[in-house]
C-alpha cells in the first residue's frame, strides 16, 4: 500500500507554526537585547549586520544543499561561498562577542538567540519549500487517483 504524498515531504502544521514562531521570537530577542543594550550605535550596527548576513548565508546554504538533492543544477561555487558565507557569518559573531565587553551571560544571550535565528530560517525556509514541492505534486496525485478510478470501472 502506498503512502499518501503529504506524510513523504510535507512537515506537520504544528511543526511550521513552531519554525516560524522560533525565528520570530529567535530574531526580536536578539534585536531587543541589542536595542537595551550599553554598546556603542556602530556596535550594535555591526551585531544587527552580522545576524541579517548569518539569516541570509544560512538560508543561501540550504538552498543549495536542497538544490543538489533534487538534482537541480547549482555550480561548486555557489555552494562553496554559500558555506564560506555561513561559516563567516558565525566567526563574525564568535569573534565580536570574545572581544566584546559583555558580561559572560549577556555573550551568552546573545550567541543562543543568533543560532535559534539561524536555524529557525533553514527550518522555515524548508518548510516554504516543502509545502510549495506539495503543491506541485498535488494535481499529479489527483490525476493518478482518478485514473485508477477509472480503470477499475
Amino acid at each position: 500500500m502506498e503512502q499518501p504524498i503529504k506524510s513523504l515531504n510535507t512537515p506537520s502544521k504544528a511543526f511550521n507554526i513552531a519554525s516560524v514562531a522560533v525565528l520570530i521570537i529567535g530574531i526580536a530577542t536578539y534585536t531587543f537585547g541589542l536595542f537595551n543594550a550599553d554598546m556603542l550605535l556602530n556596535e550594535k550596527g555591526y551585531y544587527l549586520i552580522v545576524l541579517l548576513y548569518g539569516l541570509f548565508s544560512a538560508v543561501s546554504l540550504q538552498k543549495s544543499i536542497r538544490d543538489k538533492q533534487e538534482n537541480i543544477p547549482t555550480s561548486k561555487i555557489y555552494h562553496l561561498l554559500s558555506m564560506v558565507s555561513t561559516g563567516v557569518a558565525v566567526v563574525l559573531l564568535g569573534v565580536g562577542l570574545f572581544n566584546a565587553n559583555l558580561l559572560l551571560s549577556e555573550k551568552g544571550f546573545y550567541g543562543i538567540a543568533y543560532v535559534m535565528s539561524l536555524y529557525a530560517a533553514v527550518a522555515v525556509q524548508k518548510n516554504i519549500r516543502d509545502n510549495e514541492a506539495m503543491k506541485q505534486q498535488a494535481p499529479q496525485a489527483t490525476s493518478d487517483t482518478q485514473d485508477d478510478v477509472v480503470d477499475s470501472e
